[in-house]
């Protein structure tokens, strides 16, 4: 599956900037940028020292093109485990286009999407899993997303399961090893062991398993539901977190009838708001479909905003209160906040008969709990925020424990753990070394699928062509 030919693309956006680096990466491609660059001090490119910059220009028979700093990175020590040149030029787009042509012309190839990374997996410089990685670290757009794909990128999810791979691995052979000597009726695997190693295996496939809630919400962006009948703020409290006019804010009431959703980041986190129709008996159509909409953005929210105005819970029973326990009945297991706004608009001894009223209603064992604030002047804002990151499980961030992110990992890890405990299940029914080798293989089968040990071009067609061209 190694391609012989010589690859080149554009390393960087493409458009006009102060530099633009174009790739090239194959057998040739230190001799076919030698063809093309005079170096200041005269050096041959062929002839120069690995990972080392070379200032010059790039020539086009008697047209120079552009003076330009050449890089190059000697096999197998570069990212490609090819001889890679990279050529650090001025950005505009022509100079990019006459620079790429000319090495065309040379007989290099556009590259495909993904396929500097591909060959680098190819050429056993990453593992499968750390080249998906990359394509996760170029798209990571605050810490929490960048933390979780560095620690992938270095390895430490696929060291993880090759570890786990390995031992396995060993009592397989043992148990393989078994089945030739099936007459003398021996035991190589201790079965002990194994069921200890088996026991372990499952715990940390569970582990990686669970973590791929809180990696999927966290790669997404963690949606937040702002909930509450219309008019109480839900629009205002949007632009609030966002601090932006992104929502229209009117006194008319059912002004929002779809969903809007931005994102922030909090704390390196990223959180998606979503500010929903107000929940009302109402006869409008669309409104209705709005409702249903809210209530559905519910369902998949991990933490839902029920907004109530401050001057409701002093003029009115606190019906509001029933409704918020239903929510809590429904979703018993997500953080649920009772956000009293429009503060702004009570004085200072209104606000004190409103926590009494407020602290009596929610001195109960509901598990529920309020904050005041006023979404208008901001009061309460920044405690909202700190009370949100402390409700989403991030410890596993501060503790550089493993999240999995990928859908794909996480299927071949379910797959895995289904083998696993098809294996611990005919240990304690004392099936035969032949059957028990049968599921031991499987689950090896898809741990492989996850490092690329086990892989097809199908497979790899789907991952890189994800990526973009250059990368």
């Amino acid at each position: 599956m190694i391609p012989k030919d010589t690859i080149i693309a554009l390393a960087t956006p493409s458009g006009a900037g102060a530099i633009a680096v174009i790739r090239l990466s194959g057998k040739n491609a230190i001799s076919l940028a030698s063809l093309v660059f005079r170096s200041v001090s005269n050096k041959d490119l062929k002839k120069v020292k690995t990972h080392t910059i070379h200032l010059g220009y790039i020539l086009d028979g008697n047209t120079t093109i552009d003076k330009a700093l050449v890089s190059v990175f000697k096999g197998p020590n570069s990212y490609t485990g090819e001889d890679v040149v990279e050529i650090s030029c001025h950005g505009s787009i022509y100079i990019q286009q006459q620079i790429i042509q000319l090495f065309i012309r040379q007989g290099c190839r556009m590259a495909n999407a993904g396929e500097f990374t591909l060959r680098a997996f190819l050429n056993g410089k990453l593992d499968l899993s750390q080249a998906e990685a990359v394509a996760d670290l170029i798209a990571s757009d605050n810490e929490a997303t960048h933390k979780i794909a560095m620690q992938q990128m270095r390895g430490g999810f696929s060291n993880e399961i090759k570890l786990l791979r390995e031992e396995l691995l060993n009592f397989a052979s043992l148990i393989e090893l078994e089945l030739d000597f099936a007459e003398e009726d021996v035991e190589f695997a201790d079965r002990k062991e194994f069921q200890d190693l088996l026991n372990r295996i499952e715990s940390v496939l569970k582990g990686l398993v669970d973590s791929f809630a809180l990696g999927n919400v966290i790669k997404n962006g963690i949606p937040i539901a702002i909930v509450g009948e219309p008019n109480v703020g839900k629009s205002t409290l949007l632009n609030a977190l966002l601090k932006e006019e992104r929502a229209i804010v009117s006194e008319i009431a059912g002004t929002t009838r779809d969903s809007i959703e931005d994102e922030i980041t909090i704390g390196g986190i990223g959180f998606r708001f979503i500010d929903t129709a107000g929940i009302r008996e109402t006869t409008d159509e669309v409104e209705r479909i709005g409702i249903e909409r809210t209530y559905a953005k519910m369902e998949k929210a991990e933490v839902v905003l029920f907004l109530i105005s401050a001057i409701d819970v002093l003029d009115h029973e606190a019906s509001f209160y029933d409704e918020l326990k239903k929510i809590r009945n429904k979703y018993p297991l997500k953080p649920l906040i009772a956000l009293i706004n429009k503060t702004d608009l009570l004085p200072a001894d209104q606000i004190k008969s409103l926590k009494n009223k407020l602290n009596g209603l929610f001195n109960r064992d509901d598990k529920m709990e309020y904050q005041l604030l006023s979404a208008k002047t901001g009061t309460g804002i920044e405690e909202l925020k700190t009370r949100l990151l402390e409700d989403v499980n991030a410890g596993v961030l501060r503790n550089n424990e493993t999240i999995v992110t990928n859908s794909r990992h996480y299927d071949a890890l379910l797959k895995a753990l289904e083998e696993i405990k098809k294996v611990q299940l005919g240990m304690q029914e004392g099936l035969s070394g032949d059957l028990l080798a049968i599921d031991i293989r499987q689950a090896l089968y898809h741990f492989g699928e996850i490092t690329g040990e086990i892989t097809n071009d199908d497979l790899l067609g789907n991952i890189f062509a994800n990526f973009c061209i250059g990368k």
